[in-house]
Formats: structure tokens, sequence, C-alpha cells
């Protein structure tokens, strides 16, 4: 299949408004069957899926439509990385080197390192900086078939800083025409003006970061690191009360190195996702299920860390608790730029299937941002976020290791191929 290329934005994208033929539709795309759907259509109108189905049974009112055909590429819906922290300053790769001469996660933040070393980077950083090298990082996303993304702040730790980031993240959104939810984690770690006051922190972020930035719009949901090295669920509950009082989504950062039973707590507040997950207990599971929250999984903390703990797979999967994908991007323990690699990581390491997978990084992922109704699959009424792939199997999206596959995005009704 021959793809050619235009722009880098949104100012050089063209419209897909049209009759998209010669499609191939990957089963988990519609929910249907287990074979890619051949010979499938998908009509585009004002940004918006309009009618999708086989070429026989196209009406006759879209017929004169232009036409873009599809050269039967394999389709699937726009791909969501519903956790990261794309927003910062600095790196880490030093970090990197003391883990490989023994130090683990909690030795290096106790010296000093961890969250905090990037909190200093980004307060030093100005807006104009962290939008630059956050914009690098986001092309790498978009042009292995990204549509939607979550951005968490927490490396400002003050309403300055965090303002900072949350309005790099809306700017990214705009300039390249994809939806960004954008997550507020003031509670990510105690910041050393504040050391030996945790309770004071709390109250800070509660009674002044939350309520002013949301004020501001700059809030699409709350997040908590809650954790031995960071918040107790005490205080975690306290960030969640104050979120559901100004009536904002919540997610969690919960049992990634320890079985706090942060995803029971975030289960009853009703919490879109827990995340990370490693030390999950099967009492928390339960919870997880009769909630709806999702399982965010990330293989690439997993991996990068070394861990040797994973996710209980195989008990969500029996309990019927969605699953997502996510590449974590953070400078300390998953500096991962391809939501690819973390599907056959998510395979490969955690023992996945390719279906699982592939939900994990579309409906799941959509699930965990509370926009099932419009992103992760193919539905009338829905934004037309599509990705046609070179591809001949589903499982090549998870099985290439290290190579960049070429695709067309449609991406809000808009044609997008390789970002330079």
């Amino acid at each position: 299949m021959s793809l050619s290329f235009y722009g880098e934005n949104k100012s050089s994208s063209i419209s897909a408004d049209g009759v998209w033929t010669n499609l191939r539709i990957a089963p988990e795309a519609i929910h249907v069957g287990s074979r890619l759907v051949e010979d499938a259509v998908i009509v585009v109108e004002k940004g918006l899926i309009s009618w999708f189905g086989l070429w026989e049974h196209l009406p006759p009112s879209y017929q004169s439509m232009n036409r873009h055909d599809g050269n039967q590429a394999m389709v699937t819906p726009g791909l969501i990385d519903c956790h990261t922290h794309l927003v910062y300053g600095g790196l880490r790769a030093n970090e990197f080197s003391m883990r490989l001469s023994g130090a683990s996660y909690e030795d290096i933040a106790q010296a000093g390192g961890g969250i905090l070393s990037t909190v200093r980077a980004t307060r030093e950083a100005s807006e104009e900086m962290l939008f630059a090298s956050a914009e690098y990082r986001l092309k790498r996303l978009l042009n292995e078939g990204v549509c939607a993304i979550e951005i968490k702040s927490g490396y400002g730790l003050n309403i300055e800083v965090e303002r900072r980031q949350l309005r790099v993240a809306k700017r990214l959104g705009e300039k390249y025409d994809l939806f960004v939810h954008k997550t507020f984690l003031g509670a990510h770690a105690l910041p050393p003006e504040f050391e030996g006051r945790s309770g004071d922190y709390i109250d800070y972020v509660c009674n002044e970061m939350m309520p002013a930035l949301a004020e501001e719009g700059l809030i699409d949901s709350v997040d908590v690191f809650c954790e031995k090295i960071a918040f107790t669920v005490a205080e975690t509950e306290q960030v969640f009360r104050t979120a559901k009082s100004l009536k904002l989504p919540i997610r969690l950062h919960a049992e990634q190195l320890s079985d706090t039973g942060g995803a029971a707590l975030a289960s009853r507040y009703q919490a879109l996702s827990a995340d990370h997950l490693e030390y999950l207990n099967r009492e928390s599971i339960l919870a997880m299920k009769q909630s709806g929250t999702v399982a965010v999984l990330l293989p690439g903390a997993y991996y990068f860390l070394r861990d040797t703990n994973p996710p209980p797979i195989e008990a969500l999967r029996e309990a019927g608790v969605p699953m997502a994908i996510a590449t974590d991007h953070n400078p300390g323990s998953s500096p991962v730029l391809s939501l690819l690699l973390m599907m056959n990581m998510a395979c490969t390491l955690f023992r996945m299937t390719v279906p699982e997978v592939l939900s994990g990084v579309t409906r799941h992922a959509a699930r965990a941002l509370g926009m099932q109704e419009s992103l992760g699959s193919l539905r009338v009424g829905g934004s037309a976020d599509f990705v046609l792939w070179n591809f001949s199997d589903v499982a090549e999206l998870a099985y290439w290791v290290g190579d960049q596959p070429t695709c067309r995005v449609v991406r809000r009704g808009q044609i997008f191929d390789e970002i330079k």
C-alpha cells in the first residue's frame, strides 16, 4: 500500500469528509467476530462517523460523496495513550545508571533523586521550554497512530508551575488538533518546602491549587500517588473529597510498590481508573469490577524498574475488569515513546492477548478517560478518529519491535500522515 505524506499539524491537514473505501476493519474496532471485516466502508461528515459497514450496503445517499481509497489498509480506532507525564524539564538518565548498580526506586527517591529531581528541573524551565520538549515527544506518539492522550501535571508541586504544565498540555492539544485529557497530579510527591508537613501540603493542594486550576478550566481529572514513599490513603481520600466537591473525576496511582488499599479506595469514589496495580489484591479487584474502574497497566515502568511482580492479569480477566495499556511516559521510570511497544510488552511480559491489548489502547483507554461515548471504537456519531495501517494482520500491531509502521491517521475528522 502506498501512503503519501502531508503536513505537520492542524494548519496543513486536510478534511477526511467523504466515503472511505477498500478498508479491512479490525474486529476489536466494532466488537464483532474474530476476523478482519473485508471490503468495509467508513463515511465521515463534519468530523464525525456518520455510517460504516460493507460496501455492498452503502446507502445511495452517500454514493456521490468524495471518495478516499484505503488501498486495502487495515483499520483500527485511533490509539489512546491514557497515562502519561509528558510535560517536564530535565532528564534522569543518571538514575538509570544508579538502578543498574543496585539502587531501588525508594533508594533513589530518599537520596533526593526521583520525582523531586524532575520537580527542580521543571520549576526552572519556562513554558516555552516545556512546550518544545513535550512537543518533540508527542510527535513520536502521534506518528504511531495516537489520536488522544492524557497528560498529567505533578512536577511543579506549586500552583505556578502546575499551571504551567497544564497550560502546555492544553496548547499541545490545540496545535495538533487532538483530544488532550489534562490531569492534575498535585499530590505526586512532597515538595522540599513542605518537608515533614505532608498534611499542610495536602491542605494546599485541596484548598488553593485544585480550586484555582479547576476554575481556569485546566483540570479534566485529579490523580494522586498513593504509596508509602508518597501519600497515605487518608491523605488521598482528602484529595478525592475535594475533587468530588468540584465535580472532577478521579484517578489513582495505586499498588505500584506495595498494597496500600488505594485501588479499593478509588473504587469507593467511582474512580475512572486505578493505574500500575502490581500489588493489587483480590478484594480490590472485585471492588474495581463493581465500580467500573478501569485497570490501567503500565508495562514500560514494570520493565524499566526491573520489577518481578506483574499485575494480576488472570484475576482481572476472570473478574471482567477492563484493562487499558499506556506508556506512562516519564523521565524516571518509563522513558517510553511508543504505545505499540507497550502493546508488545503487555503481551510478552504480562501474557495478555493481541485482542486484549488492542482493546487496551482503544476502547478501554477511552473509558479510563471517561470518553467511551466518542473515542476508542468506530461508532456512528463518534469522532472520526481511526488509523489505516500497512499491515496484513492485527497481530502485527504488537509483533514488531523497534519499527515505526507506515500509517495514515484520521484525527478529529482531519487527515494526518507523518509529522516531521
